[in-house]
């Protein structure tokens, strides 16, 4: 059935729309230090014209900007005021900031706060402590699919069984795809474990020799909306130190979620 020129025009706007999307995602993973346009296009899967066009509208609307001497792209200032004004009444990332620097003294390791969107985890906040991971490092504004990082991993422990083996078997294509060291089976086993445990231990899979620990920040009725991670080199994280950091992470997000049950669930985020 062929389509009509309206419906056409439809299909052509909202796949417009899903590129532009997806080039402010990719920019938001690597704002720090910036995407060249060969980046985007090939992460992107789009054609180098199709991506300089779409750059350069998001330009001239501010959502984007490009450094002239890098020639780097980034993403602009209406992103900043537009966030601004699309903030919940009551931050998360103000919430648990002040633990999160708390933790980062008490283990003296990287502290990273990371939030559930959809199939997805976001990190949010970072904080270092005196003994920082520098092998490894994940951006605020990264997202990584739920089944990678211990604090996605920490996120779906905390999901009834059969709703983490839906969100891993619709992951699972990307998962095997993106990370060549990705173990489904193990992955498996270690949210089990941390279903009975109330906390996460996972080796990073980019990197050999970096170890985390995460817990679940659950809302009252138990679904989790975020998780805190301590990441440090794999020999600063026996069992037993382990231990110690879950006993730290417990009051830390107990103290959390007591101030989030104060809160309409509807003013979160």
């Amino acid at each position: 059935m062929r389509k009509t020129g309206s419906e056409s025009s439809s299909s052509l706007g909202t796949q417009s729309i899903q590129r532009a999307a997806q080039l402010l995602k990719l920019l938001t993973a690597q704002n720090r230090k910036g995407m060249r346009l060969v980046e985007l296009y090939r992460k992107a899967k789009l054609e180098r014209p199709t991506t300089h066009r779409i750059l350069q509208g998001l330009i001239a609307e501010r959502l984007v900007r490009q450094d002239q001497t890098t020639k780097r792209y980034f993403l602009g200032p209406m992103i900043y005021e537009m966030g601004l004004a699309a903030a919940p009444q009551f931050q998360l990332r103000d919430v648990c900031h002040k633990h999160l620097v708390s933790l980062a003294a008490l283990s003296a390791d990287t502290v990273f706060l990371n939030i559930r969107s959809g199939m997805e985890s976001v990190c949010i906040d970072r904080t270092e402590g005196a003994f920082p991971v520098k092998a490894f490092v994940l951006d605020v504004g990264r997202r990584r699919l739920l089944g990678i990082g211990t604090g996605g991993l920490a996120i779906l422990s905390a999901l009834t069984r059969k709703e983490r083996g839906r969100i891993l078997k619709t992951n699972y294509p990307k998962l095997v795809y993106r990370y060549a060291r990705f173990d489904f089976e193990k992955t498996n086993a270690i949210l089990e474990e941390g279903a009975q445990k109330g906390y996460v231990v996972s080796d990073v899979v980019e990197v050999p020799g970096i170890r985390s620990i995460g817990m679940p920040i659950t809302l009252t009725d138990g679904s989790p909306i975020a998780a805190i991670s301590i990441s440090a080199l794999t020999t600063r994280l026996d069992p037993d130190r382990c231990a110690e950091l879950a006993l730290a992470l417990r009051e830390a997000i107990n103290e959390i979620e007591d101030e989030l049950a104060t809160q309409p669930l509807a003013n979160i985020g």
